[in-house]
């Protein structure tokens, strides 16, 4: 498990130091010095920051920011990448030019040496690999900066693919995640352009789905609860995970040896109906999210295969989503609003989808909701994108301080991936078709007798325990009131900037006032003469007038760093 130690220690033991020098480096590199700079880090590294080099980085100026931090995670390594990879699925935490921007990550790194891939295996089964498999292919199928997969064949004769995590990536995502919490820490504290978007919760949304990712028992049971999704339908295929080979380091699943459903020669080649593939992996994407509310979150070209037959078989299920039926519910209302043009009932539902620090614009919200309507419903169903409509929605949201969920992301996510792959297989695949059933079919359990009756039975049960329940926490409130157990506290978020403004000016008020002093008084003691005398002027005035104009000094020093004088 990763081990994340408390902010501090990094400022007062420069641990890592080589490690946070190169992050710095790399971002004054990338012209991300105001950040830098902002961030006050010069008190916590200051040996270190001396040793940095600024002045050699590449022309920026035809890059925008967002590219600049594009290119910025890419040099910082696997850690990073796997943030930004994140961050390209939270438009709840990062702006959506950035989020765009971030998609462009690619997750290739050299391959491992044998060796040390080796090392692992027998380190996880305690035993000689030889003694595990039959055979064990050296040169891996696909490297990721976490792990690498290789062929191999167990002593039964089962052809399997083997998952295989890094050596060392543990301790190197530890030493990454210390930096990341310390400079998260300090943007939230001293960045106002970056702390609206709260640094802190993103580096911890990270670290939790980092510490899942690194765990293969989690795709394991990914990969077994979607089997058991699909285990009466013959048109999908989930690959066998074979749990007494497998452990929080080491995957085994059953070798799949498919077509990428991207692949077109290949699939023209094996005879492959591929509008029929088109329809079964449309229906399969489609199925999990609106009936399963568990899906694929990525279901791009690479982890989709066709086998013999026309049979769709998904690989990886290191990111999976999940929607619960109210939220599909919803947003199977907001997708019907739209349809019917209705801007007051979309502008609602929206609300219902997304979460907010202040509360919108609702009239302005409306309006820009019916020109989003015009432009992409005045044409036909089949040229309708429903991809396209998902991501200018997002934008809309964006732009009026709505945050959509990650979850809810992942799923507008995958259907825009879904339609990118549907058009290609068959230019005449119309989405909206598709998905019409599905919507239909949730608008019908709504209205279910069965379902009515357990929601009424369930409301009925939570009023009754709200009745039995809430006298008693009243009393209970009164009596800790009147005990005076109870403390009300209000806090200013914007209150302690100011406080800390206010402490600042009178330090340096007080600072001012004592350098006077001290010039005054140093004066005194040369007009009085007071002994010892060196040339006829006093030795101690010379020593005061002294001290005071170093002092005078620091304090200027100070005041131009902040950049105000």
């Amino acid at each position: 498990m990763i081990s994340i130690r408390k902010i501090g220690v990094i400022g007062r033991t420069y641990r890592h130091l080589n490690r946070y020098r190169h992050i710095l480096a790399v971002l004054f590199k990338y012209g991300f010095d105001d950040v830098v700079d902002s961030l006050k880090i010069d008190q916590y590294l200051e040996v270190g920051l001396k040793l940095i080099p600024k002045d050699h980085r590449p022309k920026l100026e035809k890059f925008s920011r967002a590219e600049r931090t594009r290119m910025a995670i890419e040099e910082l390594g696997p850690t990073y990448i796997k943030l930004g990879q994140l961050l390209s699925t939270r438009p709840d935490l990062i702006p959506v030019e950035f989020m765009n921007e971030l998609t462009k990550l690619q997750d290739k790194v050299p391959a491992t040496s044998f060796p040390e891939i080796k090392a692992v295996v027998e380190a996880e089964f305690g035993r000689s690999i030889e003694n595990v498999f039959d055979d064990f292919e050296e040169t891996p199928l696909a490297a990721a900066s976490i792990g690498q997969v290789h062929r191999a064949r167990l002593k039964d004769g089962e052809s399997v693919a083997i998952k295989v995590q890094r050596p060392g990536i543990q301790k190197t995502i530890e030493v990454d995640l210390e930096i990341m919490l310390h400079l998260a820490t300090l943007i939230e504290r001293h960045v106002e352009e970056f702390a609206f978007h709260r640094p802190v919760k993103i580096f911890e949304a990270f670290a939790n789905r980092l510490e899942k990712e690194i765990d293969y028992k989690i795709e394991a049971a990914n990969m077994d609860r979607f089997a058991r999704y699909e285990i009466n339908d013959g048109t999908v295929y989930v690959p066998k995970v074979f749990h007494e080979f497998s452990t929080p380091r080491v995957l085994t699943m059953e070798y799949v040896d498919g077509i990428k459903v991207s692949d077109f020669e290949k699939l023209d080649a094996a005879k492959l109906d591929r509008c029929l593939v088109n329809s079964r992996g449309a229906n399969l994407v489609l199925r999990q999210i609106f009936e399963y509310g568990f899906f694929h979150a990525d279901p791009h070209p690479g982890n989709i295969f066709v086998l013999p037959n026309n049979v769709i078989c998904l690989i990886d299920f290191g990111m999976v989503g999940i929607v619960d039926r109210f939220t599909r519910e919803t947003f199977v209302e907001l997708i019907e609003s739209i349809v019917r043009q209705d801007e007051i009932k979309a502008a609602q539902v929206v609300l219902k989808l997304t979460f907010h620090e202040e509360e919108p614009d609702l009239r302005l919200l409306e309006r820009e909701l019916s020109e989003f309507m015009g432009q992409h419903l005045y044409k036909p169903l089949k040229q309708i994108e429903i991809g396209n409509v998902l991501r200018h929605l997002l934008e809309l949201s964006s732009r009026h301080g709505l945050r959509v969920p990650p979850d809810i992301f992942l799923m507008m996510k995958a259907l825009g991936t879904l339609e990118g792959i549907a058009r290609q297989l068959d230019p005449d695949f119309n989405m909206v078709a598709a998905v019409t059933p599905f919507l239909e079919k949730i608008k019908l359990q709504r209205m279910n007798p069965k379902r009515i009756a357990s929601d009424i039975m369930r409301t009925s049960t939570e009023l009754f325990h709200f009745l039995n329940v809430f006298p008693k926490e009243i009393l209970d409130i009164t009596r800790m009131i009147r005990q005076q157990k109870i403390k009300f506290i209000v806090e200013n978020p914007g209150l302690e900037k100011t406080l800390a403004t206010h402490d600042q000016i009178s330090n340096r008020i007080a600072f001012s006032v004592i350098i006077a002093a001290l010039i005054i008084g140093s004066a005194l003691i040369v007009i009085s003469e007071i002994p010892p005398l060196v040339y006829g002027i006093s030795l101690i005035g010379i020593i005061v007038f002294i001290a005071a104009a170093m002092m005078g000094i620091w304090l200027l020093i100070a005041i131009i760093r902040k950049g105000r004088l």
